[in-house]
């Protein structure tokens, strides 16, 4: 039975029809998360700070799959035309083998596009919602220990078949015995444990790993074992992602932010491995026909998507740390749908500061600036010369149109780059880390919904929209007048590599050849 419309929109961006109300319904599982998330950042020392000894059955597992996987390739892919494909299938099949926390590693891969080899991404991605389920046998034994009753005393009826399956958990429809439709999320047995070897495995290789693959010694092997325990910790803890929910409704109810739809936790059925929310339908987030076919503006779309993000990060330090295609989908009145919160970006006072000023920087082409907001970031060392990496990295000079130059040279000049940021302690810390990867995400959708958009009108409109609905509170937030943030348009473009002023229109489509170009050019070329 359906409550009013009202009763908890104050709340969180939530549906218009609720199936149940989180403000006559308060949850009683809330109370214990602050509690839980102090457990857990206590426990990441322990689990990221490399062992004298690691697990050794388990490091065995990993070395020999990984073995199999790479020797394969060697015998019988390498010499072949696809061989750069079959690498990439056989590193993705022995993620999976090795299950959560390799998979996991995958799908942060799988955003990578431009930083990864487009191979490997193509694979990675179908770690996504494509790893094999859990037998249904299990899926009840589970929910039947986590409630305490039998499921048929919980749902009126249960779909056997998962909505998807991903690495920690997997989803399914059901319909309340009350009558609600939901979708239940439902942790893999076991895992805990596995995790917690994985991560004492992963953190005894990841020293010997700094500066021996290509980007690894930007993308800092440590940190990256330090998020995926920071997030998979997160993700073994349904409390927590359903808390997270509803932060994320909140900050878009203040930010007056009303095109996502967040789906409702029930208020008593959550508990550490099973998660019971209202059900949401809606569009493929790829499916540009269906929309059209709809009336939805996918420009729209993806306007909204940006500028949501964007105000969650830098306004209240709180965003979705995991978007992709099968973590939201467009409901039939052009609203988007955000499921799956497992990974949530949660960014210090000082964080938030530095990526607001990252963004103020950007758009007014304050290059000094741009570089103090990175090392307010951590991505650079706190005593950094900020003149000395402007010069090293020639950023007091006019900028460089990639396509312009031969492939030695453009080879060149990046690898001088890369050297450059390496011998400043350059790395990529978590907060810009997750940042980074969804707005690869937006990038790639922008292609999918709406590839004729100017980038530069929408980076003119996004930049705009700060200006006019939060520039004074940005400006004195970051101790400066309002006036003094002009908008340089000839810096956003310098930003996507062309000349200011030949260029006055750039299409998605247009970058999307610039970018195909310097990838030919590089012709493969490793720039480490």
């Amino acid at each position: 039975m359906s409550v009013t419309v009202s009763d908890d929109l104050s709340l969180g961006s939530f549906s218009d029809t609720p199936p149940w109300s989180m403000a006559k319904r308060p949850p009683k599982w809330l109370s214990k998360v602050g509690i839980l998330r102090t457990e857990q950042l206590r426990s990441l020392p322990r689990l990221t700070t490399p062992p004298k000894v690691p697990p050794l059955a388990r490091l065995v597992t990993v070395v020999a799959i990984l073995g199999r996987a790479i020797g394969g390739w060697y015998l019988l892919d390498r010499r072949g035309k696809k061989s750069r494909e079959g690498l990439a299938r056989r590193i993705r099949e022995a993620a999976e083998k090795l299950g959560p926390t390799y998979i996991k590693l995958a799908q942060i891969i799988s955003a990578g596009e431009g930083v990864f080899p487009t191979e490997l991404v193509a694979e990675c991605k179908k770690c996504r919602d494509q790893v094999p389920p859990v037998p249904y046998a299990q899926v009840v034994e589970s929910i039947e220990r986590e409630f305490g009753k039998p499921i048929h005393e919980v749902f009126r009826t249960f779909d056997p078949s998962p909505l998807a399956a991903a690495s920690i958990a997997q989803v399914h429809s059901a319909v309340l015995t009350t009558g609600e439709a939901v979708v239940v999320k439902v942790q893999r047995p076991g895992i805990g444990a596995l995790v917690q070897r994985d991560l004492k495995v992963l953190a005894w290789l990841a020293p010997f790993m700094i500066g021996r693959i290509p980007v690894s010694s930007l993308a800092n092997p440590p940190a990256l074992v330090e998020l995926f325990a920071e997030t998979i910790i997160e993700e073994l803890d349904f409390r927590v992602e359903a808390a997270n929910m509803l932060d994320i409704a909140e900050v878009f109810v203040k930010l007056d932010q009303q095109g996502f739809v967040v789906p409702r936790p029930h208020p008593e059925l959550v508990t550490k491995r099973t998660l019971v929310m209202e059900r949401l339908d809606g569009f493929n987030f790829n499916d540009v026909v269906g929309m059209k076919e709809a009336g939805v503006d996918t420009h729209d779309v993806i306007r909204t998507g940006m500028i949501g993000f964007l105000e969650g990060a830098f306004l209240h330090g709180v965003f979705h740390g995991d978007l992709h295609g099968g973590n939201l989908f467009v409901l039939p009145d052009g609203r988007t749908g955000l499921v799956d919160f497992g990974i949530t970006g949660r960014l210090s006072e000082k964080e938030r500061l530095a990526f607001l000023k990252m963004m103020m920087t950007a758009t007014s082409n304050d290059i000094p600036g741009q570089v103090e907001a990175l090392r307010d970031l951590g991505a650079l060392p706190a005593d950094t010369n900020i003149q000395a990496v402007i010069k090293d990295l020639g950023l007091d000079r006019p900028p460089l149109d990639p396509t312009s130059l031969e492939p030695e040279e453009l080879v060149a000049e990046m690898q001088r780059v890369v050297k450059a940021l390496l011998g400043y302690g350059a790395r990529i810390p978590k907060s810009l880390m997750l940042y980074i990867k969804n707005l690869i995400f937006i990038d790639g959708s922008i292609a999918t919904l709406a590839p004729e958009l100017d980038m530069f009108s929408v980076m003119t409109e996004i930049a705009t929209h700060f200006a006019t609905n939060h520039g004074a509170s940005i400006a004195t937030q970051l101790g400066m007048a309002q006036e003094s943030w002009n908008i340089d348009m000839d810096g956003i473009k310098a930003g996507f590599g062309v000349d200011p002023e030949q260029t006055d229109r750039l299409t998605y489509e247009e970058l999307q050849q610039r970018r195909a170009l310097i990838r030919k050019r590089l012709g493969g070329r490793h720039l480490n």
